[in-house]
């Protein structure tokens, strides 16, 4: 039997297909642009038959039917990167969040400390020789598929079929859903001037035939319109935006300089417009590979003038980076800054970057402070720290003392709050 045959017998109705679901299952759902929105609402009419299904994710993307109040009992989040979907129930105490920097996740699966019942993921259709492209996210779902007893995909036509190390075959695959729908897109904002400004100032460290990772928001879109009079540079990343798209297209990225994967964007998942999509669509510059090969530390290193380029919400005046929550209140998850601050700072020439805006709630409150907020977990730690960035300048840290930190830090902290970190750096014995 060929695989057109075996694909005929699996394909079914997103009902029967997540009927395989049993109570006390742990599932992992794919994200992002990938998010199987279809399956994730038939699971949820389920609810009444199913108790103590826990469900492994990351990023989910649009309305997220199994987090609400009265699916408690019957699903519950165990989140690996905690987003608009699932924040409200984590920080109720519904759902669950695991810190874990992004490139260990699937080893957590092939190890079998994090088992997998059911994989549920969104593909594109198969090609001649049945090999399903994970398409917008590979990230942790070819461990998912690898390991889990049941994989359960929503083969969507309009799902890229984008190249690298980012296949399943259609023969590990036990029921697949058939849809034509358009993919989560990223909505996109103007980079505010603060935000262009910090783009000018990261875009002074980056030289010709440099290697970026950069991540979502305004901040990223901002360095790479700063970067449009640089030549030949690369992209090793987790994510792929639009603004990679339009780096190419202008000729400034071609990866020519890069000691690993020359000429290629490497990246675990892209998320953006269906432009974007469209751009990555068999395009052989893409090459899209699981998470635990893009994030590794060892292999980022290899990357010659590696830049990370990685956002916080608060640094303390010591260095210590929180970017996973706002005091005791959980925001996202480690993400792969930590895996990028250390792959960068290894790379020969290589430059992790901490980036962010001085103030926040409308320049109101100082994102450097004298200490963390209570509850406030350390993402990267001083010692990983080297470069801290916002829109009033760079505070090299590497190598300095604390005293030197506070001052570095202090002179790129919006005017209004300087005193005040001043004071308490003599508070806390760092200044005398």
């Amino acid at each position: 039997m060929g695989w057109m045959d075996t694909f005929r017998d699996k394909s079914t109705t997103p009902e029967e297909a997540v009927f395989c679901v049993k109570s006390g299952d742990r599932l992992y759902i794919s994200g992002n642009a990938a998010t199987p929105s279809p399956l994730m609402e038939a699971l949820a009419t389920r609810k009444d038959e199913l108790n103590d299904v826990e469900i492994a994710h990351l990023l989910l993307f649009g309305e997220d039917p199994l987090s609400t109040p009265e699916m408690e009992g019957h699903f519950r989040h165990n989140s690996l990167f905690v987003g608009p979907a699932d924040r409200k129930a984590v920080n109720e105490g519904r759902a669950d969040y695991v810190p874990v920097f992004l490139g260990e996740i699937p080893r957590l699966f092939y190890d079998g400390l994090m088992p997998i019942d059911v994989a549920i993921l969104h593909t594109s259709i198969p090609d001649e020789h049945g090999f399903l492209s994970l398409g917008v996210e590979t990230l942790c779902s070819k461990a998912a598929a690898m390991t889990a007893r049941t994989v359960i995909a929503l083969v969507n036509e309009k799902m890229p079929r984008t190249l690298g190390d980012s296949f399943i075959h259609i023969s590990r695959v036990s029921h697949l859903v058939e849809v034509s729908m358009d993919l989560h897109e990223l909505p996109r904002k103007p980079a505010t001037q603060i935000e262009q400004r910090i783009g000018q100032h990261i875009a002074g460290l980056v030289e010709d035939g440099a290697t970026l990772q950069l991540g979502i928001g305004g901040i990223p879109d901002a360095v790479l319109a700063a970067l449009k009079d640089k030549k030949d540079l690369g992209i090793h990343t987790e994510m792929t935006s639009d603004g990679i798209m339009e780096g190419i297209e202008a000729g400034v990225i071609t990866g020519a300089a890069k000691n690993l994967h020359p000429g290629k964007v490497l990246t675990t998942f892209l998320f953006g417009s269906t432009r974007l999509y469209e751009f990555a669509d068999n395009n052989p510059m893409f090459e899209c590979h699981p998470v635990e090969h893009t994030n590794d530390p060892f292999v980022i290193s290899q990357n010659d003038n590696m830049v990370a380029i990685n956002s916080a919400v608060q640094v303390d005046i010591t260095g210590q980076v929180c970017s996973d929550s706002i005091g005791t209140t959980i925001y996202s998850g480690f993400g792969g800054q930590v895996d990028f601050i250390r792959g960068a700072a290894r790379s020969k020439g290589g430059k992790p970057i901490i980036a962010l805006p001085s103030t926040a709630k409308g320049g109101t409150i100082s994102r450097i402070a004298p200490e963390l907020h209570h509850g406030a977990g350390v993402v990267t730690s001083r010692a990983d720290v080297h470069y801290v960035v916002t829109e009033y300048g760079v505070a090299f840290l590497y190598g300095k003392n604390l005293r030197e930190r506070a001052k570095a830090l202090i002179n790129v902290t919006h005017p209004n709050f300087r005193e005040d970190l001043e004071k308490a750096a003599y508070e806390r014995h760092i200044y005398r």
